[in-house]
């Protein structure tokens, strides 16, 4: 996408683009790789071109200057071409790759805006500290909570399926889903984050490749088998059910999956929380909706 700075007509002055209804403005198109996000580099627009060297700017209150901004294709006309070489020698490669896979379905056009490549550079160092924290690796050879099996094989499911229907962005997503979930359970286990290497591999394969390395392996990434879903580990194996009571949701409670009918109902019933609200009265009925929810009617 494009980016224009708006100046003021009949001046050589420029106006941040949040300031710009005060005025009458005419856009003018900026190299895009002078702009952060929105934000101009007002030093770099003034070398630009020389005719820039003697503008006035006027800041936002934040002190920045804004460009706004519009969807066109790259052109050398409207400055708004990037080159691949300078995000990999700023980034990486896998960045690159990363974000243009995040951008949107592979089939359709998509804008360019440098401010994602942020994010994609963000993510692959979250990735990086699953195993490595600044005095080394960290991975053990602990057994996997059901926690780290279910966040692992969940992902495994959806990225095998994403890149048979060329879903990329939607696997990155989940990969994204994934690493928080896994950083939030505090894993550390060899089980989980070896075969965590691989899925990645098609994705960004150097920090693949380095990661399964470190993890003792001898051979390439590229060589190693790709991991196997397995349904029994996204099976739930405890229900959280609301419990309504008087038309009301009172509280939750933790039951088995498998627990009867007749057992929920009584074991709802016989909750401090359940009698507090039921007050002495008799239940009309109690309505079990399998997985859903539990409601007393009174």
């Amino acid at each position: 996408s494009s980016r224009f700075a708006h100046r003021i007509n009949g001046t050589n002055k420029y106006v941040s683009a949040d300031l710009k209804d005060k005025y009458e403005t005419t856009p003018i198109h900026v190299d895009v790789n002078i702009v952060t996000g929105e934000t101009l580099d007002v030093e770099a627009f003034k070398l630009w071109r020389p005719e820039y060297n003697d503008a006035e700017f006027e800041l936002n209150a934040d002190g920045k200057f804004l460009c706004s901004s519009a969807v066109e294709k790259m052109s050398k006309s409207k400055y708004n071409v990037v080159n691949p070489d300078d995000i990999c020698d700023k980034y990486g490669a896998d960045t690159l790759r990363i974000y243009e896979m995040f951008l949107g379905p592979i089939e359709q056009s998509k804008p360019w805006d440098t401010a994602g490549i942020d994010g994609a550079f963000r993510f692959l160092k979250k990735f990086w500290a699953l195993y490595n924290t600044a005095d080394g690796m960290k991975v053990t050879d602990d057994a996997p909570s059901a926690d780290n099996l279910k966040s692992l094989h969940k992902l495994i499911k959806k990225v095998t399926g994403d890149i048979e229907g060329f879903s990329y962005n939607t696997a990155i997503s989940a990969f994204m889903i994934a690493v928080g979930e896994l950083q939030q359970q505090k894993c550390t286990s060899r089980a989980i984050l070896a075969p965590l290497a691989v899925l990645i591999a098609p994705f960004a394969p150097h920090i693949a490749e380095e990661l399964w390395h470190q993890l003792g392996n001898d051979t390439t990434v590229c060589d190693a088998q790709w991991p196997k879903f397995e349904e029994k580990y996204l099976v739930e194996s405890t229900i959280k059910y609301p419990v309504q009571i008087g038309g009301k949701m009172r509280f939750t409670i933790d039951l088995p999956a498998d627990m009867p009918q007749a057992d929920i109902i009584a074991t709802v019933l016989a909750q401090p929380d359940a009698q507090k609200w039921i007050n002495g009265a008799t239940p009309k009925k109690v309505i079990v909706v399998p997985k859903k929810i539990v409601n007393v009617v009174l």
